[in-house]
């Protein structure tokens, strides 16, 4: 019996050992990117994200800047990695039985609504205020790794809920970046992304897990939604949910399955970092600190995120639980979930994406980038002290 139960849980121990281990390199990254763009190289670092590269076949040739060809090119592999997680999380995971799901996800809508509403109420009436879908993700990665910190005896189970609290948010994030943060349509292109769409559809129902086929259909669906104004990163999430998630005659595992296994250690190794790299470098010189931090986009970003977030899923969580419609996983107090609503807060990758998307200027856009790594940073530290203080008084 013991040996079962931990074959059934060895998959979230090593999901979550990625994520930790992710966690550490994605802060060494943003590190080497502040030391670039606020060192001598800075001039050197900006020109090569800005060259413009050529990928492509004859009149199938785009031509793109290096940091958009990572932003919409890579982070389409991340999105498809995103789209594979949900599913699986859906039909067997943490998300998968209401009573099991109703919390973090209703946890991960006050986490998304009290931000939103903050960083309006701050930005209202300014062309910024189109940033209002910046402070409402979590990092996966951050959050999981920086949990680590607050000692061996955090519950499992308060693990388990921060993971699909943020799994519920990325799908809120990409919700939004697909109604909200898609300027102008082409219609040819999205219908040609539609019937790409069904036709990977019916390869799953045909039951067909043959990989090439997937991957040359991905391909095309990623030019197509590329070339429909919808932002081109979404193809990775639709072909995620299009994978197949049983195992075929004789296979022991699902196509799903294998295709997380190979790609999670590049994409949380190599994928997150380069984006990081890529993202984070925000000049922190006196004059333009100080012109930053008067930025309203600044503190939509930094309030939304340390204070909306810990709010958010907070009263949402225990209104659903004192209303009877939910209960507290094994093991977590309301301090401790409390500690991890403010590690919530931690909101890196989506949260610069999502910037990245909707702020028009530099100055707005370093505003933002600015905030998310301070916010994230307080974030991190106060959630700490506040869940090894729930520890300390549980004992």
């Amino acid at each position: 019996m013991v040996a079962r139960i931990s074959k059934l849980l060895r998959p979230f121990e090593t999901f979550l050992k990625h994520e930790v281990a992710s966690g550490i390199v994605l802060l060494v990254a943003t590190a080497v990117a502040l030391a670039l763009a606020n060192s001598p190289l800075s001039p050197s670092y900006h020109q090569l994200l800005e060259r413009p590269v050529s990928v492509g076949i004859g009149p199938f040739t785009f031509t793109e800047p290096v940091q958009r060809w990572i932003n919409d090119g890579l982070m389409a592999v991340f999105f498809f990695t995103v789209g594979m997680e949900i599913k699986r999380e859906i039909l067997r995971g943490e998300l998968s039985a209401p009573g099991k799901a109703t919390l973090p996800v209703v946890a991960a809508l006050g986490g998304m609504v009290l931000p939103a509403v903050i960083y309006l109420a701050i930005n209202w009436g300014t062309p910024t205020a189109h940033g209002w879908g910046i402070p409402i993700a979590t990092d996966i990665a951050f959050a999981l790794g920086v949990l680590t910190l607050a000692g061996r005896n955090v519950p499992r189970g308060l693990a388990v809920f921060l993971a699909a609290l943020a799994i519920a948010d990325d799908l809120g994030a990409i919700i939004v970046i697909a109604l909200f943060l898609t300027e102008k349509l082409f219609p040819p292109a999205l219908l040609a992304a539609g019937l790409v769409f069904l036709a990977l559809l019916l390869l799953n129902k045909l039951g067909v897990r043959w990989t090439p086929a997937y991957f040359l259909l991905g391909i095309a669906l990623w030019v197509a939604v590329f070339e429909s104004g919808v932002h081109a990163t979404l193809a990775g999430v639709l072909l995620g949910m299009t994978v197949p998630a049983e195992p075929g005659p004789g296979e022991q595992h699902s196509l799903l399955e294998r295709l997380e296994c190979r790609l999670i250690p590049w994409v949380s190794f190599g994928i997150l970092p380069i984006f990081a790299l890529a993202n984070a470098g925000v000049t922190l010189q006196a004059e333009c600190f100080k012109e930053l931090v008067k930025n309203p986009v600044f503190w939509g970003v930094v309030l939304g995120l340390f204070v909306g977030k810990q709010l958010g899923v907070f009263l949402f969580s225990y209104v659903l639980v004192r209303a009877g419609m939910a209960t507290l996983p094994d093991g977590v107090s309301w301090g401790k979930l409390y500690g991890a609503g403010i590690l919530c807060g931690i909101g890196f990758t989506m949260a610069i994406f999502i910037a990245e998307l909707s702020l028009k200027t530099p100055v707005s856009l370093e505003a933002a980038k600015l905030g998310i790594i301070c916010a994230s940073l307080v974030s991190g530290m106060v959630g700490v002290g506040v869940l090894k203080l729930a520890q300390e008084v549980g004992k």
